[in-house]
C-alpha cells in the first residue's frame, strides 16, 4: 500500500464513463415514461375524452373569438359554439342513418342473391361440392354458433360495458370543452403557476407554441379526411353502392388516423361493392381507394400535414404504427398530433424557435389558438 487515495477514474476510460452517465439517465427516463404509461392506461377513462376536449378546444376557439367580434358574451359563444358541434354531428348521424335504414334491405337482398350464387358455383364448378356436402356446412355452422352462445352474451356484454364508457368519455368532452373554451385561459395560468418561478416563462411560451401547432393539425387533418371522404364517397356515389353516405362518413372518421384510416375504412366500400355488385365494381372501388391513398400519401400529407406540423412522412408512419401497437385505435388516433406537439415544445426548449405556425421569434403566436394567458405567468403569481 502507497498510502495514496484509491482513484479509478484514469483507470475507466472517458468514453465508458460517458456510455454509464447515460445509461442510468436513460434507465430512469424508460421507468418514468413507463410509469406515465401505466397510469394513462390506468386513468384511460378521463385522459382520452379530455385529449379530444383540447383537440375540439383548438378548433372551435376561432368560432368562439368570431363571435366575441360580433359582440356575443364569451360563455354564451362558448356555449354556441359546443351546440354546434353537437348539431353538425347530430346532423351527420341522422343523414347516415336514413342512409343505412333505406339502403340496408337493398344491401341484405343483394347479399343473400351473392350467397346463392357462390353456393351454386360451389356444387356447380369445378370443386364440384354437392348439395350433400353445402347442407352439412350450413349445420355444422349453425352448431358452432349455437355452442358459442356464452362467447356472444359476454361479447355483447362487454360491448354494452363499452358503449357506457364511450358516452361517459362523450359527456366528459364536451363539458371540458365548454370550460376550457371559457377558462381555457385561466386553468393555463393555473398549472404554469404550479412550476418553480425560473420556469414558468418558458414553459408558458412552450406551451402556447405546442397549442398553435395542435390547432394546425387539426385543421389540416380536417382538410385531408374530407378530401378522402369525398373521393371515396363519390366512386361509391358514382357506382351506385348502396350505404354511399354512410360509406363516406366513416372514411372521414377513419382519414383522422393518417395514411392508413381511409385505406382500412375504404376497404369496407371494395367489400359492399363485392357483395351488391360483383367483382369488376370492387376491382374498381378498390382502385378508387388506392388512388385516394396515394394522394394522401404523395400530396396531402409531404405538403399540407408536413408544411402544419414539420413532420416528415416517415415519422407521421412510424408514429401511427408506435400508437396503435401501444394503444390501439386511441395510440393511432393520437399519435401524430402529440409527437407534433412535443416536436414544437421540444425544439423551442432547445433555442430553435422557427417553426411554421410562428414565423419567427418575435412573431406572436396565434391567439384564437392558444389556451395561455394574456399576461407572463409571472405576473400572476
Amino acid at each position: 500500500m502507497t498510502g495514496r487515495r484509491w482513484d479509478d477514474t484514469g483507470a475507466v476510460p472517458p468514453s465508458v464513463r460517458a456510455a454509464a452517465a447515460w445509461s442510468w439517465r436513460v434507465v430512469v427516463i424508460g421507468l418514468a415514461l413507463a410509469l406515465v404509461g401505466f397510469l394513462v392506461v390506468e386513468l384511460e377513462v378521463i385522459i382520452v375524452p379530455v385529449a379530444v376536449a383540447l383537440l375540439l378546444t383548438v378548433l372551435l376557439t376561432p368560432v368562439v373569438h368570431g363571435l366575441q367580434r360580433l359582440r356575443v358574451p364569451h360563455g354564451l359563444a362558448a356555449a354556441i359554439a359546443v351546440l354546434g358541434l353537437l348539431a353538425v354531428v347530430g346532423g351527420l348521424l341522422t343523414l347516415a342513418g336514413q342512409s343505412i335504414v333505406s339502403g340496408i334491405g337493398e344491401l341484405r337482398d343483394q347479399a343473400l342473391e351473392g350467397f346463392d350464387q357462390v353456393l351454386g358455383w360451389l356444387s356447380t364448378g369445378p370443386l364440384n361440392v354437392t348439395q350433400t356436402d353445402l347442407s352439412g356446412y350450413v349445420d355444422q355452422a349453425q352448431e358452432a354458433l349455437s355452442g358459442a352462445s356464452s362467447s356472444i352474451v359476454s361479447g355483447a356484454l362487454s360491448v354494452t360495458t363499452t358503449v357506457g364508457h364511450v358516452l361517459a368519455g362523450a359527456l366528459i368532452a364536451l363539458f371540458c370543452t365548454f370550460f376550457f373554451l371559457l377558462d381555457g385561459r385561466t386553468i393555463w395560468a393555473w398549472v404554469v403557476g404550479l412550476l418553480p418561478r425560473d420556469a414558468r416563462e418558458r414553459v408558458h411560451e412552450a406551451g402556447r407554441r405546442g397549442v398553435v401547432t395542435l390547432g394546425s393539425y387539426t385543421r389540416t387533418q380536417i382538410l385531408v379526411a374530407a378530401v378522402d371522404s369525398l373521393g371515396i364517397g363519390l366512386g361509391a356515389f358514382f357506382l351506385g353502392l348502396p350505404l354511399a353516405l354512410p360509406l363516406a362518413i366513416l372514411v372521414f372518421i377513419g382519414s383522422f388516423i393518417p395514411l392508413v384510416g381511409a385505406v382500412v375504412t375504404g376497404s369496407i366500400a371494395v367489400l359492399v361493392a363485392l357483395v351488391s355488385q360483383g367483382l369488376w365494381p370492387a376491382v374498381i372501388m378498390l382502385v378508387i381507394v388506392l388512388g385516394v391513398q396515394q394522394l394522401e400519401g404523395h400530396v396531402l400529407q409531404p405538403f399540407l400535414m408536413g408544411h402544419a406540423v414539420s413532420l416528415h412522412p416517415v415519422a407521421v408512419l412510424l408514429s401511427v404504427a408506435a400508437g396503435s401497437f401501444v394503444a390501439g385505435i386511441v395510440g393511432a388516433l393520437f399519435a401524430v398530433p402529440i409527437a407534433a406537439v412535443l416536436n414544437t415544445v421540444i425544439l423551442y426548449l432547445h433555442g430553435h424557435d422557427k417553426f411554421p405556425g410562428l414565423g419567427h421569434e418575435d412573431a406572436e403566436p396565434q391567439r384564437e389558438a392558444s389556451l395561455g394567458p394574456v399576461a407572463p405567468p409571472q405576473a400572476q403569481a
